[in-house]
C-alpha cells in the first residue's frame, strides 16, 4: 500500500512539472515588442529572435539584479529603472537598453548606431 501511494505522489509531481514547464514554454512573450524612442524615432525589437538566440536571463533579471529564474514574473523595466534608481548610468529604461543592447551587439555584431534600431514613422 505505502508503494502505491508513493507511486501516485512521485507521479503527480512529474505531471505538476510537465504542465508547468509547458505553461512557461507557452507564454514566452511578445514577438515584437516598440519602444517609443523619444526624437530619435521608435525602436522595434524582435523579441522573438533574440530568445532563439540567447538565454532569457542575458537581458531580464529580478530585484537588486537578482539572476533570472524559469518562470519569474517580468516586471516592466521603468519599475526599477526610473529616476528613484541611485545608480543614475541606469535610471532610465533607455540606459539600461544601451549599456546592455550596444554592448551585446557590439560583441555579438549587431547595430549600434543609432539610425539602425531607431526608425522615424
Amino acid at each position: 500500500m505505502r508503494r502505491s501511494r508513493f507511486a501516485s505522489v512521485v507521479c503527480a509531481v512529474f505531471f505538476a512539472m510537465a504542465v508547468s514547464g509547458i505553461a512557461c514554454a507557452a507564454d514566452s512573450g511578445p514577438e515584437t515588442i516598440e519602444f517609443p524612442g523619444g526624437k530619435k524615432g521608435v525602436v522595434t525589437f524582435n523579441h522573438k529572435q533574440h530568445q532563439e538566440k540567447f538565454k532569457c536571463g542575458e537581458c531580464h533579471h529580478g530585484p537588486g539584479h537578482s539572476d533570472y529564474t524559469e518562470g519569474m514574473e517580468i516586471k516592466k523595466c521603468e519599475e526599477c529603472h526610473n529616476k528613484e534608481m541611485a545608480n543614475k548610468k541606469l535610471n532610465k529604461p533607455m540606459k539600461a537598453f544601451h549599456k546592455n543592447c550596444k554592448g551585446c551587439h557590439k560583441e555579438q555584431g549587431g547595430p549600434t548606431k543609432c539610425k539602425e534600431c531607431h526608425v522615424k514613422k
